[in-house]
């Protein structure tokens, strides 16, 4: 999706419908700011308001995504396009995660192997502050990566 094309056919359409973006926003329930961030390119409508939006602007959901009008003769064509795009930016995105997930586990790891290893040194002379340190740590780190697992479970649209 080309975040740019889409933010000037917003802007092309709420033109033709005689819409400041004030008004645009107020219709949406969303802030002015946002549809500046939308027509700039910065940012994409929430999927929340995807279909009052193409509504309110006399489109279909495949032609925001694409950023122009679709003949009906090449629609279906264009939506599997949009269909295999949207999936690759799924899948990027699941690398990404992933590559989260994988740094926070190391980081568990090595954490768990440093507190042995320190007990294993100090033994009885172990400060229980520093363990205490090294335990919140721990479990910062825990939920940190957990709450990447929920977001990559969210993205893929269920759990696990």
């Amino acid at each position: 999706m080309n975040q740019e094309k889409i933010g000037n056919f917003i802007r092309k359409l709420r033109k033709e419908k005689d819409l400041t973006q004030e008004q645009l926003a107020e219709k949406l329930g969303v802030t002015d700011k946002s549809v500046s961030r939308w027509e700039n390119g910065k940012t994409m409508p929430d999927y929340g308001i995807l279909k009052e939006l193409c509504d309110t602007l006399g489109i279909t959901i495949n032609e925001l995504v694409t950023g122009e009008r679709i003949a009906e003769n090449k629609y279906q064509k264009v939506a599997e396009e949009n269909l295999i795009e949207l999936r690759k930016q799924i899948d990027k995105k699941r690398k990404v995660f992933v590559k989260i997930e994988i740094i926070c586990g190391i980081i568990v790891i090595a954490m768990f192997i440093g507190n042995m290893v320190l007990n294993y040194i100090y033994g009885d002379n172990w400060d229980r502050e520093q363990y205490s340190n090294i335990a919140l740590t721990f479990v910062i780190i825990t939920n940190i990566s957990w709450f990447v697992s929920e977001i990559f479970n969210f993205s893929k649209g269920g759990a696990k």
